[in-house]
């Protein structure tokens, strides 16, 4: 007879932190227009050594900072990336970040992928949505920018700073960064080690 309530609770605690989870991850609400205008900035690197992370080496590529409204947050808590990579971010800049273009748009996340499909009215092409939006492996640089990631939510303007990088892990198994915007499909996403971040108010 015991087991009925403790069914119970477990539905309710369920239950419960969905409704958290909903709650604290909900969309912010965006005015319409151009909200991230400017373009990623990449650069070389210079006399940056590979640096540990757990299991992980990580290898600098290129120096990357990015303002751009987030389109979807997804967080993975099983798969092999996780202990590295707890969320994957939806980024938009340019036109990607304008209600005018996004709201006929139908964007989800799903196994460190970020898909999108649009209408045939929707003001913008194929290659200038692929050229103005990415999936983003993010990896914090430490305790106070893992919080800071936690609690991103859709809509929310954020500024990216760090470094693109590629990861080896002690058993052999790897993920490459992409260098270019203008890529799509498996190895187009950007794995991005965040140094710094800030939210716009």
């Amino acid at each position: 007879m015991w087991r009925r309530p403790l069914l119970k609770t477990l539905v309710a605690v369920y239950i419960l932190w969905g409704g958290w989870n909903w709650y604290t991850g909900r969309p912010v609400h965006c005015p319409d227009g151009i909200l991230a205008r400017a373009e990623p900035q990449q650069g070389d690197v210079t006399s940056v050594a590979p640096s540990r992370i757990g299991r992980w080496t990580l290898t600098p590529r290129a120096t990357y900072q990015i303002t751009a409204r987030i389109l979807g947050v997804e967080r993975y808590h099983v798969d092999f990336l996780a202990p590295l990579v707890p969320e994957d971010l939806a980024l938009g800049w340019g036109p990607m970040s304008d209600n005018r273009v996004l709201n006929n748009m139908d964007i989800t996340q799903a196994n460190r992928f970020y898909f999108w499909r649009s209408p045939p009215s929707t003001p913008i092409s194929k290659e200038v949505i692929i050229s103005h939006s990415a999936n983003t492996h993010v990896i914090p640089d430490g305790p106070l920018i893992a919080r800071q990631l936690s609690h991103l939510r859709p809509g929310q303007i954020v500024t990216l700073s760090g470094l693109l990088v590629d990861g080896r892990r002690d058993d052999g198994a790897w993920i490459k960064s992409s260098l270019l915007r203008t890529d799509t499909g498996a190895g187009a996403c950007e794995v991005l080690l965040v140094q710094d971040l800030s939210v716009a108010p």
